[in-house]
């Protein structure tokens, strides 16, 4: 198996401009390109961002016809799967012949929202997509729940990919499912700016005895549009500092965190490491007690 070359994307999207997101998308993803990474991964609704302080005019109770303009430009420039914009990402991955990962906001067949992380190889063919378990407190109000039929291993030809989604990564048994397919290199794209964040990932590392990469957004408040109804005046300077990194097996940190700016973490993982940290802590192998504990997954 090769070493392969992986690069993390923090930058700031065209928040709530799908069209403008995906062309900024497509520079990125040339400019990573000039490195020759095997995958390129980009955070938590990338497209069109994530709409971190907005309220969409709700309080228990009640919800406001000017939230629901704000939620209709959201709805708007939301991603369809399959649809054009997929097409386009499709596109990226196979001219530059690598894996693409890219946090989106889907629209479901009904018309709810998800948040969810789209998987594309090297050829261009769109091999999975992982709707977000649990939206975390507010995220509840604008996106729907995933099922858990989708939390699966993607093989490519240097490692095993997969991972969570932001909070998702605190559900213990949805790690250890991903553990048990074998995972490789874990995605962990996120809108969690808190230094604490860079512990879960750490602990996941050491835990999965994976390579983790960790990948957010960097935003700003003068990076929002005007929206019907939101105070974005009130918001602090910088909405998101990014924090985005990259972890070997064996918890320390080989590229980052990257703080306060847009950029992109570029390295090469030797995946001898795997093996390697694996004398002394297996958590699915050696180191289980399936006599004990088992997990049982239901969909």
């Amino acid at each position: 198996m090769k070493n392969p070359k992986i690069s993390v994307i923090q930058a700031t999207p065209a928040l709530f401009d799908l069209e403008n997101s995906i062309k900024k998308m497509a520079t990125l993803v040339e400019k990573s390109a000039k490195e020759n990474p095997d995958l390129i991964l980009f955070p938590e609704a990338f497209l069109p961002g994530y709409p971190r302080g907005l309220t969409f005019g709700t309080k228990i109770g009640d919800r406001s016809e000017v939230g629901r303009e704000t939620w209709l430009m959201f709805w708007e420039n939301s991603i369809s799967v399959p649809g054009k914009y997929c097409d386009v990402i499709s596109e990226l991955a196979k001219k530059f012949s690598v894996w693409i990962v890219v946090g989106v906001i889907e629209r479901g067949e009904s018309g709810s929202l998800y948040c969810t992380t789209l998987y594309f190889n090297d050829i261009g063919i769109l091999v999975g997509k992982h709707r977000k378990l649990k939206p975390t407190a507010a995220e509840r109000i604008i996106w729907g729940e995933g099922d858990g039929s989708d939390l699966d291993v993607y093989k490519s030809d240097f490692g095993f990919i997969s991972g969570l989604i932001c909070w998702e990564n605190y559900m213990p048994l949805a790690r250890t499912y991903l553990y048990e397919q074998g995972v490789q290199i874990y995605l962990a794209p996120t809108a969690d700016q808190r230094q604490n964040w860079q512990h879960t990932l750490k602990h996941i590392a050491i835990e999965g005895r994976c390579f983790v990469l960790g990948c957010n957004q960097y935003v700003e408040r003068n990076d929002y549009p005007e929206l019907p109804g939101e105070n974005i005046s009130s918001f602090d300077e910088v909405m998101s500092r990014g924090g985005s990194v990259i972890i070997d097996p064996l918890g320390n940190t080989i590229a980052g965190p990257l703080w306060d700016c847009e950029g992109i973490l570029t390295v090469e993982l030797d995946m001898k490491l795997i093996a390697k940290s694996k004398l002394d802590f297996d958590s699915v192998g050696h180191y289980a007690r399936n006599d004990v504990f088992t997990l049982t997954k239901h969909k």
